[in-house]
């Protein structure tokens, strides 16, 4: 077990990967950020009402996006845009982790959330040396799902209605990796 979780996130603000650098945000991250976060299509199945100005999209950033490690905006290294954000939570007591994540629709279907997902199941295994990672999708959102199936996620099951996202009651596909399983994914 990992005795500080905290400076091995310091130590990991920035991780790159072929195509993207999952980095801190910064404040000239707003616009993009407001592109994405207000898109309702982007929102649709996320639990967050996500932005409807330029101003609550810088205010998230500082308010929130800043507020611990683990949050990381994803930029795409042609053109240095932050197109999404991803993040991830630790429970401590529990050596586990759930993340979360959102991306610009401009860039759907390019395998870019499956390689910064990728990038941070490495960080939670291989570095914080955690036991599982889990999140989940909701139903009429395989997309999602197929993102963290192609990371060697499984289907572990279904809560009904569990979830509220954009004022709807909708079924939550719970998908969990544990180490073990990652270490012998190939």
């Amino acid at each position: 077990m990992v005795e500080n979780y905290n400076e091995i996130l310091h130590e990991n603000e920035t991780i790159e990967t072929e195509n993207l650098t999952l980095r801190k945000f910064r404040g000239s991250d707003a616009e993009d950020l407001y592109e994405y976060a207000s898109d309702k299509e982007v929102m649709k199945y996320l639990t967050w009402s996500g932005v409807r100005t330029l101003e609550e999209a810088k205010g998230g950033i500082y308010n929130f996006l800043l507020s611990r490690p683990g949050i990381f905006a994803i930029e795409l290294k042609e053109n240095s845009k932050c197109i999404g954000t991803i993040d991830f939570r630790i429970i401590i007591e529990h050596e586990r982790a759930e993340f979360g994540y959102m991306l610009n629709r401009n860039y759907w279907g390019r395998g870019i959330m499956s390689e910064a997902l990728s990038a941070i199941l490495a960080l939670c295994f291989e570095k914080l040396e955690l036991n599982r990672v889990d999140s989940g999708y909701f139903i009429g959102n395989e997309a999602s799902g197929r993102v963290m199936e192609k990371c060697g996620m499984i289907k572990e099951g279904v809560a009904r209605k569990a979830l509220k996202a954009q004022g709807i009651f909708r079924d939550h596909v719970l998908m969990g990796i544990l180490r073990e399983d990652y270490i012998n994914k190939d």
